[in-house]
Formats: structure tokens, C-alpha cells, sequence
């Protein structure tokens, strides 16, 4: 590991309320003002300063062991470093090779396979996307067809990902595959690393509600890949791709989304005359005491990472309340916000006054990560243990 992308200085030693000064104190002097509560999905041209700054500091990777350039931080002091960059209203910026393909690499990867992706995920050569759901394949990912056929020391891949982040800024894409139609649908399905620029793939952009280009089709036409870009042992690919799910469950249930929205609508109401007026301050209050019970859910989770237990099924709980409560303030928010509503920009340019934004924002939350209807069988399932 290059000696520059190791940090120099081991900030586990520090007790919380340190450690969180110090974040604090690094955001207030490296984060970029005019990226703070971006009202869409930064593109890797926009938040590259930001990611390149995050590099040279060694902070790129908190739960990255030191050895392979990370920070080294348990549990507890990354969900430190979650509420404060939260809190400060930091952009994400492209992360898939941050949280998901390193951690994977570092846990299931060869050496040389670590060796030659993880620098270069920290130093920004490599931005990553990720190849999960299929058109057919979403929150039953296990169904995908796209397929890997061992063919003359390469992968032949052929099939469609959809709904692929970012993959127009990618240069690297990690691909759940079919590699035994024959296998049981979990059994058969391997892990890959493909480069973005070999022959045969295409990424077409999705166009969304707010007119952005998040989210993009990815096809493979006999696709080669090489045979050593494959991760783990054949066929096993299921397993480590619910090894990454890991902290997901407990970031989509932050409060930060909810919070963000909640306290925009205070402002919108203020603007557009109705904040003294009871009947929506009836409604605000019943929003605010929503978000309020579910900070509280989500502290419960948070001081079991914090103690390092296991996160059980019940975590689900948080993506569900979450999205749902995100939802309905942003549905507040068009009903009062009048002829604003309509407007794809923010109202009079100001960033804090964009109430279709917002909305278009939370609609795919009850999605991602997981469907609510998924979300809610898992809690039937495992934690209330009700017949399938």
C-alpha cells in the first residue's frame, strides 16, 4: 500500500466527543460551501474535489482496516462520522467502491485482486457502479438472468442491469452473474469485477422525474472478461452479496432525510403565509412527533453498533418508517407550497425552498435498498415470526 494513502495518524485512540470535534473541525475547513445540501446526486466531476480531499487526509475509507489504507474505525466512530457529515449536509459522492466493493475485496478477494483495486479506489483512479437488479430482478434479485459462460480463460457475459447509479461516471462495474442455470436460483450465481471499457457494453442513461441522469440501463453483448476477475469461489456470489448489505438497512433508516424535509416545510410555510395557521400546524406537529419517535428508533440501532452487536432483521423497521415519514412530509410540502409545486427548480434560486425536489426525491425511498413490501416480509418473517 503507497505509504500517501495511509493515514498517518490512528483516531480510534480518541474518545467520542474528541473524535467528533475533529470531524467537525475538518468539515468546517475542507467541505466545499457551495456542495452542502446539493438538491440532487452529484455527479464524480462535481464532487471529486471533495472525494480527493477526503483521499489526501487518509479519511476516504473509516471502515477500512489501516493496513489497507483506511482509518481503522470500529462501528461506533463511523456512525460518528455518518451523523456529522449528516449533519453538515455533505454531498455522497461516488462511494460504491468505498462501502461495498473494498470491504468485499478486503474480506473475500485474493491478494493480488487487493492489491490492484483497493489503492486505486482511494486514490480515485477507479469509480466503481454497481450490476445488481435486472428489469425482471429487483427486490428479488436472486431471480437475475444475466449470465457468465466459461469460455477460453475468460468470462462471456451476456444480459441487462438496470437501475445502475452512476454508472456514466464509472469505470469499473462489479456484476452478480448466473453461472449455473441449472443450481437452485441463490446457488448459482458468482461474483465479477468487469472494466466499463471493454467491448460489448453499453450504458444508457435513465432520465428521471427531476430531469436527472442518475440512474442508467448497463447491457452486455459477449462481454470477455477475464478469468481471474472473479471474486470468491464459483457459484457463491449470493453469500457475499448479502455481506455487503451490512450498515445499509441502518443508513437508510437515518433521520437525516426526514429531518432535512421536515425543517424545509417550516421554512416553505413561513414563505408562503401558513405557518400560524392551525390546520397545518396540527399536521406539523404530527410530522414532528413522528420524526422525533423515529430518531428515537434510530438511536436504539445506533447504540447497538455502538456497543458492536449484531444488527437483527428488526433494523428493517427504520428503512420502512423512515421513507414513509420522508414521503408524507414532502406530500405537506406540494400541498401548501401552491403554483411552486410545479417548479423543477428551487423557488426565487433558493436552495432551501424546493418543495418538488424533495418530493421527486422521496418517491423512490420505499424502493431502494430493499422494497417496503420486502422490508416489512422480513419483519413478519424473522421478528414476528408470522407464517410465510
Amino acid at each position: 500500500m503507497p505509504s500517501e494513502l495511509v493515514p498517518a495518524e490512528d483516531l480510534e485512540a480518541l474518545d467520542e466527543s474528541a473524535f467528533r470535534a475533529r470531524v467537525r473541525e475538518f468539515l468546517a475547513a475542507h467541505y466545499p460551501p457551495e456542495l452542502r445540501n446539493p438538491p440532487k446526486r452529484l455527479h464524480f466531476r462535481d464532487s471529486k474535489p471533495w472525494y480527493m480531499a477526503l483521499s489526501r487526509r487518509g479519511w476516504l475509507a473509516p471502515g477500512w482496516p489501516r493496513e489497507y489504507g483506511g482509518m481503522g474505525l470500529s462501528a461506533a466512530k463511523q456512525l460518528v462520522m455518518i451523523e456529522e457529515f449528516e449533519r453538515h449536509g455533505c454531498a455522497r459522492f461516488n462511494d460504491m467502491g468505498i462501502t461495498m466493493i473494498g470491504p468485499l475485496l478486503i474480506r473475500f478477494g485474493t491478494e493480488a485482486q487487493k492489491r490492484l483495486f483497493l489503492p486505486k479506489i482511494l486514490s480515485g483512479e477507479h469509480i466503481w457502479c454497481q450490476g445488481y437488479s435486472e428489469p425482471n430482478a429487483g427486490s428479488d434479485l436472486a431471480s437475475l438472468r444475466t449470465e457468465a459462460v466459461a469460455e477460453n480463460g475468460h468470462w462471456l457475459v451476456n444480459g441487462q442491469k438496470i437501475w445502475t447509479t452512476l454508472a456514466t461516471d464509472a469505470n469499473w462495474i462489479f456484476l452478480l452473474v448466473r453461472t449455473d442455470k441449472q443450481a437452485k436460483q441463490q446457488e448459482g450465481i458468482s461474483f465479477l469485477l468487469v472494466p466499463m471499457d471493454l467491448a460489448g457494453i453499453t450504458v444508457r442513461p435513465i432520465i428521471n422525474l427531476d430531469l436527472h441522469d442518475e440512474f442508467c440501463e448497463t447491457f452486455f453483448d459477449n462481454v470477455r472478461v477475464p478469468r481471474e476477475n472473479l471474486v470468491g469461489e464459483i457459484n457463491r456470489g449470493w453469500t457475499m452479496a448479502k455481506a455487503l448489505l451490512g450498515f445499509e438497512r441502518l443508513l437508510l433508516g437515518s433521520p437525516k432525510q426526514a429531518a432535512h424535509a421536515l425543517l424545509r416545510l417550516r421554512l416553505l410555510a413561513e414563505r408562503m403565509g401558513v405557518a400560524d395557521d392551525p390546520l397545518f400546524q396540527d399536521r406539523y406537529t404530527r410530522l414532528r412527533l413522528d420524526l422525533a419517535d423515529h430518531k428515537a428508533l434510530y438511536e436504539e440501532f445506533a447504540e447497538r453498533v455502538r456497543r458492536g452487536e449484531p444488527l437483527g432483521a428488526d433494523v428493517s423497521m427504520l428503512k420502512v418508517h423512515q421513507s414513509e415519514l420522508f414521503q408524507r412530509i414532502t406530500e405537506t410540502m406540494l400541498e401548501i407550497a401552491g403554483e411552486n409545486a410545479g417548479l423543477l427548480e428551487p423557488m426565487g434560486g433558493n436552495r432551501e425552498l424546493h418543495p418538488s425536489g424533495l418530493f421527486i426525491q422521496s418517491r423512490p425511498t420505499t424502493i431502494y435498498g430493499g422494497s417496503n413490501e420486502i422490508q416489512r416480509n422480513i419483519i413478519a418473517k424473522n421478528v414476528l415470526e408470522l407464517p410465510g
